[in-house]
């Protein structure tokens, strides 16, 4: 049976709505929001048990969504989605407090085994950015 809530937010709306197809069959509720607002709101509300969010998307404050939700929200579950596939965007996102680290170009393929990882109190990153750190460090 589906349980938790999971919350997703991007300002894009074809992104929110495929990652919403991906995930509704593993929980209850499925929650988008798609501006910073909304998602602050939503938050504090809905108490969710995975937030993931668009690591780009615009916020109103100098810092960036994650390091802004892990200091309002230091025990938040966090799974950043990103375009930016250079392992250091990767690595200070977990140095942030986020649990895991998505690619939106592979979200299809590592957003369920992030989930679970992240859910199972593990952390993930998407292998094609371990796979281009490997290839730098050669």
């Amino acid at each position: 049976m589906r349980q938790g809530r999971v919350l997703l937010a991007d300002s894009y709306l074809p992104m929110l709505k495929g990652v919403r197809s991906l995930l509704e069959s593993l929980f209850a509720a499925v929650v988008m929001v798609a501006d910073e607002g909304s998602l602050l709101e939503t938050i504090e509300r809905l108490d969710p048990d995975l937030v993931v969010v668009d690591l780009s998307m615009p916020v109103k404050e100098g810092t960036n969504i994650v390091r802004q939700l892990m200091a309002r929200f230091p025990r938040l579950c966090l799974i950043a989605l990103s375009v930016h596939d250079e392992p250091v965007v990767a690595a200070q996102m977990r140095d942030a407090g986020v649990a895991g680290f998505v690619l939106k170009r592979t979200a299809a393929m590592d957003l369920i085994p992030a989930v679970e990882a992240v859910l199972g109190g593990g952390s993930f990153v998407s292998p094609a950015v371990s796979e281009l750190e490997s290839r730098r460090d050669h």
